[in-house]
């Protein structure tokens, strides 16, 4: 079986599993889910949602960020994993974007990752969820996740972005990162799974039988 044979099985499983989607993150617009993208680095969505559900009720706009200063961020997203440096970026990119973009988020890829914070990931997801540009974020669990399912070498997130936008078609990249994130949750678990158990994994390598190392990314 090839890398193509397997993307369709993968392809196959995903949508009879996840027919419909829905994005875990929670926002009020494309501000707060750029906030909130940012804000998820290392930390689990239920946490950031939990934080910035009293959050966005008062303060969505850049302007509201920029007002309240890095020490009150601070003290808003305190719960929140790397706190200090999460509101330094926010603060910063809360002014770059009123300064140069009318206080509107940018909408390409290059003006977002010049933001203060964000990369290419964070970038991917706004892009996304936000402006539903055909993009495919790639987060340390689906960069395992198409190791296992022999859809990349693993040699870091770049290559692995590149293998699944080659594989799969382009207007399934928005819903498939958040069907792979989703199944990776439930059914594929990077220490319950080990690449033997779950459908996917077993259909795609029927005569597997020792657990699969992957490369981090």
């Amino acid at each position: 079986m090839n890398e193509i044979q397997r993307a369709k099985i993968v392809l196959k499983i995903l949508e009879k599993t996840y027919p419909k989607i829905r994005v875990p993150l929670k926002s009020r617009n494309v501000f707060t889910l750029l906030v909130s993208v940012l804000l998820s680095a290392q930390c689990t969505d239920v946490n950031v949602n939990n934080v910035t559900k009293n959050i966005y009720l008062k303060y969505h706009k850049p302007e509201h960020f920029v007002k309240l200063g890095r020490k009150k961020i601070e003290k808003l997203i305190k719960k929140i994993g790397i706190f200090r440096v999460k509101a330094k970026s926010i603060f910063n990119l809360s002014r770059i974007i009123i300064r140069d973009y009318n206080g509107k988020v940018p909408k390409t890829f290059e003006q977002l990752e010049k933001l203060p914070g964000v990369g290419h990931k964070t970038a991917s997801v706004v892009m996304s969820q936000g402006f539903g540009h055909p993009a495919f974020p790639v987060d340390t669990h689906i960069h395992r996740l198409a190791q296992r399912w022999g859809l990349s070498n693993g040699k870091n997130v770049v290559q692995t972005e590149k293998d699944l936008k080659r594989l799969f078609p382009k207007k399934n990249w928005n819903k498939l990162h958040l069907q792979i994130i989703f199944y990776g949750r439930e059914y594929c678990k990077a220490r319950n799974c080990y690449g033997i158990t779950c459908k996917i994994c077993t259909t795609c390598y029927p005569d597997r039988k020792k657990p699969i190392k992957t490369k981090k990314a």
